[in-house]
């Protein structure tokens, strides 16, 4: 199963951009699209069936914000939109499918670059997020994490960690977080693969040239869980895909 991550930034920029030829290029399983930032009426799911996918999306109450889906070209056997915590699903940040043994979901970290309230809520989010995977996982033990979770790991997966250590997204207690929650039995699907490995990014801020000079994010993650580690065949980046100030992440599992 070939599986990509991609925030979009918006979902109708990025077909404007090209997605829809990008899409069929790269013809993915499963595709987990990230800050959709419409409305389904507002996506042409014509064309998505017209591709061979169908599409489930989960949007935010407020217009224009945020928003996850999950495209397939086989029908998942089934689907749920959001998590049932009120304050994330408000904000359309989850959606779940399920394809057989596996368990694929789309997931959006707040930012947390709004100032110190979202930053609390995105600290909250990351507890309540992890308590709805693990008790997901009772019953569906074959997970596959997939979003923007506005975090870089460790200083490998930023270009400038010594002047981002106060930053949101590289902040000691964001990290820590990640560190623990793979600590309960996850795999970060590229480092798994590709361990040490410097200059891979998958988010470029707009300003100062800093994707044509490379000096970008990793805050994009295909988690498996761990009996999937054993299924995992292969990770990448691809960082060639230009619709939005994110590139996509892919994971093959067998």
């Amino acid at each position: 199963m070939k599986i990509i991550s991609y925030n979009v930034n918006g979902i109708r920029a990025a077909l404007r951009k090209g997605l829809e030829e990008w899409l069929q290029n790269a013809a993915p399983d499963v595709l987990c699209i990230q800050e959709s930032k419409a409305r389904p009426e507002q996506i042409d799911q014509a064309l998505f069936a017209n591709l061979g996918n169908q599409s489930h999306w989960h949007r935010a109450q407020t217009k224009g914000y945020s928003g996850v889906g999950i495209l397939s070209r086989q029908a998942p056997d089934y689907v749920e939109a959001g998590t049932g915590i009120d304050y994330i699903d408000q904000e359309g940040r989850v959606i779940r499918a399920d394809f057989g043994d596996i368990t694929v979901v789309s997931v959006y970290v707040p930012s947390g670059t709004t100032g110190g309230p979202r930053q609390e809520v995105k600290m909250r989010f990351l507890e309540d997020f992890q308590r709805y995977v693990l008790h997901l996982r009772k019953s569906r033990p074959q997970l596959v994490l997939c979003g923007d979770f506005n975090i870089c790991h460790t200083e490998i997966d930023i270009h400038n960690p010594r002047q981002n250590q106060n930053t949101s997204g590289f902040l000691p207690e964001e990290r820590a977080w990640v560190s623990q929650f793979l600590e309960q039995g996850f795999v970060d699907s590229f480092r798994h693969l590709h361990p040490g490995e410097p200059d891979h990014y998958s988010w470029w801020s707009y300003r100062a040239n800093a994707r044509a000079r490379n000096k970008g994010w990793r805050i994009d993650y295909n988690f498996l869980s761990q009996p999937l580690a054993a299924r995992l065949q292969h990770a990448r980046i691809l960082n060639q895909a230009f619709h939005s100030d994110h590139c996509p992440v892919l994971v093959g599992v067998g």
